[in-house]
């Protein structure tokens, strides 16, 4: 029997840049592994990807005092793995098709908060933008390495 192809979910992401130009990581909740990951969420129906990116950093992080300054092309996507495919967003999707921006923060650390209404993350840090592929569930490697070589610029 062949399982249903299940569509990708629209999301946006956030590459968020401090004044060294490390970029903010936080540890999910809802694991067990050790991973990392940047801001992300879904795209509601008629929202531009741009508000989405500004709305979930701030649902995410508190944060309010960021500015976008790029924009990868195009989407990345990615899909489940076996073990989560039809199990994870209600078992509606297979994936993730990811708008992506790259955000400088003017804010000071102190001012972010992972400790919101729906808490995603338990701690958070900086980390030096070619260190992100190794710091990601394995399934979305690829797409982070495609972000660390597209935005390396922006880190010298």
């Amino acid at each position: 029997m062949m399982k249903q192809k299940l569509p990708h979910r629209p999301c946006a992401g956030i590459m968020l840049l401090n004044s060294d130009n490390q970029v903010f990581v936080a540890k999910r909740i809802d694991t067990l592994v050790e991973a990392w990951q940047m801001p992300q969420g879904g795209i509601d129906e008629g929202e531009d990807p741009k508000e989405a990116a500004i709305r979930e950093l701030e649902e995410e992080t508190g944060i309010t005092n960021a500015s976008i300054i790029a924009e990868y092309e195009g989407w990345l996507s990615y899909d489940l793995p076996e073990e989560l495919y039809g199990k994870v967003w209600k078992g509606k999707y297979g994936g993730q098709t990811m708008k992506w921006f790259v955000m400088r923060y003017s804010g000071q650390d102190k001012d972010i908060n992972i400790e919101t209404e729906h808490p995603e993350f338990s701690e958070w840090k900086w980390t030096d933008m070619n260190k992100l592929p190794d710091m990601i569930v394995p399934f979305k490697k690829n797409l982070y390495q495609k972000l660390a070589d597209k935005f390396s610029y922006l880190a010298e």
